[in-house]
């Protein structure tokens, strides 16, 4: 009896996974913007492809650093403006304050180390867009969080956001 390929997925069901968890990262934001601003520990390490389309900020900034930046919204971030679709905010790089924005769909990772909170996203990328560096405020690369070595640790549960 021969057996039957699996069904190609037309639903494009992990990437309307990704766009969901993006939705966690925007509220975050938003929540940080408030004017109650970060509530007790709660800090974030926001990675996002330098590459990717609608990534901007200052020349001299974007030029150092050709694939990630890894920017920390802790202390020293002004003027956070998360939008529909994309997040700007300025950090001080070099003891300078430059702004930079970044679309959602460029975030890579996103990190709460008060909580131990870790989403990892694919994200778009196409070489259009300049590189960027690093903020003041922010953790070099390799400082990071670490990305798991097996892709079976990079599954999400989402039991923790199902009303129970």
């Amino acid at each position: 009896m021969a057996q039957e390929p699996p069904a190609q997925d037309q639903m494009h069901y992990e990437a309307m996974a990704q766009e969901a968890l993006r939705g966690v990262v925007k509220a975050a934001l938003k929540r940080a913007a408030s004017p109650e601003g970060l509530p007790g520990a709660h800090h974030f390490y926001v990675t996002f492809k330098t590459d990717a389309p609608g990534v901007s900020g200052p020349v001299d900034l974007l030029s150092k650093y050709p694939d990630e930046m890894t920017i920390v919204l802790q202390h020293q971030y002004w003027d956070l403006a998360p939008g529909e679709t994309f997040f700007s905010v300025t950090l001080k790089f070099g003891g300078q304050p430059k702004r930079v924005s970044v679309p959602y769909a460029a975030v890579s990772r996103f990190y709460d180390p008060s909580v131990q909170f870790l989403l990892q996203f694919e994200a778009a990328t196409d070489g259009a867009a300049p590189a960027a560096g690093e903020a003041g405020d922010a953790a070099p690369a390799a400082a990071a969080p670490e990305t798991p070595a097996d892709p079976a640790e990079k599954v999400i549960s989402l039991d923790q956001f199902r009303k129970k």
